[in-house]
């Protein structure tokens, strides 16, 4: 499997450079990225995909929600299945990428972490059962230089949540200037940035007897890589459509 790198030479790009480099089934035969000189990579590295001459069987992209255009352009124009790794995407960007898998094959997700998308199973059914006696808050924890806040993995284990829950949930990011009491629809997300935290999300229920906590702590960015790369796996040769890591995992 032929795989082109956007973001090559990001902190992601850089740790799916060495995992694959060790794989006889996946090759990057190439990379886009705006600094194009910052590492001496084994494989060509573009500053645009409109400069991309190579064949390429899939798109992993570890960027800024900023290129998805660009992205989706480039799917579409040579028929590339999109592995969408990004976060920080607005409501309108992600109804771009459902458009667009009606074209080519596009699997999207915030985090791909197999252990963080088994959790979103884990805290739905727990949060059908405690929501009536317990309060749901989501703490998560990243490195001094992530851009968006919350993390996208934070958003969607809260979307996982209140889906379970038929959307009764208001959203209440840290609680700033608030002098008032906690209401009972309201799930707290709260976002530490600090040092080099690769990525923690736990989510509490604190009931009035018992607290009870479901966490996930990425020890290495390889966690992410190598759920990308299964994820691209998955999605080679797969029909067009809009494809999400819980699909990798029912597999």
């Amino acid at each position: 499997m032929k795989v082109l790198l956007h973001g090559c030479n990001g902190r992601m790009g850089q740790t799916l450079t060495k995992i694959i480099s060790n794989l006889n089934d996946v090759e990057v035969v190439c990379g886009v990225d705006k600094d194009t000189a910052k590492f001496n990579n084994p494989y060509p590295v573009y500053s645009s995909l409109n400069e991309v001459k190579e064949k390429v069987d899939v798109l992993i992209d570890f960027s800024n929600h900023v290129c998805l255009d660009s992205i989706l352009e480039y799917g579409k124009k040579n028929n590339v299945a999109l592995v969408i790794c990004t976060t920080g995407f607005s409501e309108e960007e992600k109804a771009k990428m459902q458009e667009a898998s009606k074209y080519i094959p596009i699997l999207h997700s915030a985090n791909m972490s197999l252990g963080v998308n088994l959790i979103l199973s884990l805290v739905s059914q727990a949060a059908k059962v405690l929501y009536e006696n317990f309060d749901i808050e989501i703490i998560e924890k990243h490195h001094n230089q992530k851009l968006d806040s919350p993390s996208g993995t934070a958003l969607m284990i809260a979307d996982a949540i209140n889906k379970a829950l038929n959307d009764v949930l208001n959203y209440n990011y840290g609680r700033h200037s608030k002098t008032q009491k906690r209401e009972k629809n309201e799930l707290g997300i709260h976002a530490v940035r600090g040092g080099n935290i690769v990525g923690e999300h736990e989510v509490l229920f604190a009931g009035p007897f018992e607290n009870i906590e479901i966490k996930h702590t990425a020890l290495s960015r390889d966690v992410f890589a190598y759920g990308a790369i299964r994820a691209a796996k998955y999605l080679h040769g797969k029909p067009n459509g809009f494809y999400t890591m819980k699909d990798v995992i029912s597999e």
